[in-house]
């Protein structure tokens, strides 16, 4: 095997993902473990995750898959999955915060409790998440965060203001982590995707006007599947992307070259 290959490869590195049950947390658990990566999965529903947990298990049997329930919007749970990974004892490498939600609403219709959950969700559950993570990462050397944001923190996308404020900070905060990071051997990254088929998305798809307005914005004249923002996820946390921090990713299909 040419020596090059071992940097297009996850061998000996965990990963924890969140949000991983279902739509872009799942594709990019599935992923990281074709690549060779044990996997630390955490989500909500306790069941339905376990179900993850044996089929990833089954799929890509060379790799270990644990999985534990929480709801990161609460931050005492956050310090559970922690506890639960001390316990473990496994030298985590790879942080992929994918959990996150949206209530979409005209501006003036938000409540108060709203506005403080959606920012739970897509912000301070992330902030959280690294910095938790921190002191697992540093000794790795080179260990990777990426962090799922969305083209809704770039540009108007009519997903509600306060989801596109959120993803914003959160493209943001991925900048200034991987600068005050850089010294610790930890890059960060995010992804920004638009639309992706999944159980969030399928509604509004639904709507065949509404799609095809999404496809005339969409230079590749399609929707994406949760898989191809997974590639561009795993490529981030590879030991090939070395010399990658601090960058928005774009999974649009060209779309944030139009703007909706």
């Amino acid at each position: 095997m040419h020596p090059r290959l071992s940097s297009w490869h996850l061998g000996a590195e965990t990963a924890l993902v969140t949000g991983a049950s279902k739509g872009i947390g799942l594709a990019c658990a599935r992923e990281l473990a074709v690549l060779g990566a044990d996997l630390l999965l955490v989500a909500r529903d306790r069941d339905y995750l376990e179900q993850v947990r044996e089929e990833l298990s089954e799929e890509c049997p060379e790799v270990e898959v644990r999985c534990f329930a929480a709801d990161l919007a609460v931050r005492e749970e956050r310090l559970d999955v922690f506890d639960w990974i001390a316990d473990l004892r496994v030298p985590l490498s790879i942080l992929v915060n994918n959990v996150g939600g949206n209530i979409i609403k005209p501006a003036l219709e938000y409540s108060e409790e709203e506005l403080h959950l959606l920012f739970e969700q897509n912000l301070f559950s992330a902030f959280d998440m690294c910095r938790l993570a921190h002191p697992h990462l540093v000794p790795h050397g080179n260990a990777a965060i990426v962090n799922i944001g969305s083209v809704s923190g770039v540009t108007h996308v009519r997903t509600g203001a306060p989801y596109g404020m959120s993803k914003a900070a959160l493209h943001q905060m991925t900048r200034n982590l991987a600068c005050e990071w850089a010294d610790d051997g930890i890059r960060v990254n995010a992804v920004a995707p638009w639309y992706i088929r999944t159980q969030r998305s399928e509604a509004a798809l639904a709507d065949p006007d509404y799609l095809d307005e999404v496809l005339e914005h969409t230079p590749m004249q399609r929707i994406g599947e949760p898989e191809e923002v997974a590639a561009a996820v795993a490529f981030l946390c590879l030991p090939a992307a070395s010399y990658i921090s601090g960058e928005l990713v774009a999974v649009d299909g060209g779309f944030l070259r139009y703007g909706f």
